[in-house]
C-alpha cells in the first residue's frame, strides 16, 4: 500500500511540475500585411471601389480613394478622368515619394436622384505595371422630395 501511495504522489508532483514548466503565453501583435514592393513607381489602393450605400438628394458627394506608392520610384499621377460629368475627380499635384500615401478625390452629383448608379475614375499615371487604374464609384441616391414640400407617397 505505501508503494502505491508513494506512485500517486510522485505521478502527482511530476503532473503539477510539468504544468509549472509550461510557457505564459505571450501577447501576440497582429500580423501585418506586407506591402508588395515595386522595382519602379507603385501605386496600391486601399479599396479600388467606393460605396455611397443610399444617399439623400442633393448630400455630399465627396469621396477619397487612399493609395500608397509602393515601389522605389516617385509616382506622377498625370491625370484622372470621371466616366461621365456627374463624376468630378481631383489628383495629387505633387509626385507621391516612395512610402507615402496620396488621395484620389471623386464627388459624384448627387442632384440627380432616384437610381442606382455605378461609374468609374480612370488613373493615369507613370506606376510601374498599371500606367492606366480604373476606380469605381456606386450607390443609390435617393429621388427628389416634391417641389410643394410635401412627402412623397408610397403606391
Amino acid at each position: 500500500m505505501k508503494k502505491f501511495i508513494l506512485l500517486v504522489a510522485i505521478t502527482v508532483f511530476s503532473v503539477a511540475a510539468s504544468n509549472a514548466q509550461t510557457k505564459k503565453a505571450t501577447k501576440k501583435e497582429p500580423v501585418k500585411a506586407e506591402t508588395p514592393k515595386v522595382d519602379g513607381a507603385g501605386m496600391l489602393f486601399e479599396n479600388e471601389t467606393i460605396d455611397y450605400g443610399t444617399v439623400p438628394h442633393n448630400s455630399d458627394g465627396k469621396r477619397e480613394f487612399v493609395f500608397v506608392n509602393n515601389g522605389n520610384k516617385p509616382l506622377i499621377i498625370e491625370s484622372t478622368q470621371g466616366s461621365c460629368g456627374c463624376t468630378v475627380p481631383t489628383k495629387p499635384e505633387k509626385p507621391i515619394q516612395p512610402g507615402e500615401r496620396g488621395v484620389i478625390g471623386v464627388k459624384y452629383d448627387t442632384s440627380r436622384g432616384g437610381q442606382p448608379f455605378t461609374k468609374t475614375v480612370t488613373v493615369k499615371s507613370n506606376a510601374t505595371g498599371q500606367e492606366t487604374k480604373v476606380l469605381t464609384i456606386k450607390g443609390n441616391v435617393l429621388a427628389a422630395p416634391p417641389a410643394d414640400g410635401t412627402a412623397p407617397t408610397k403606391s
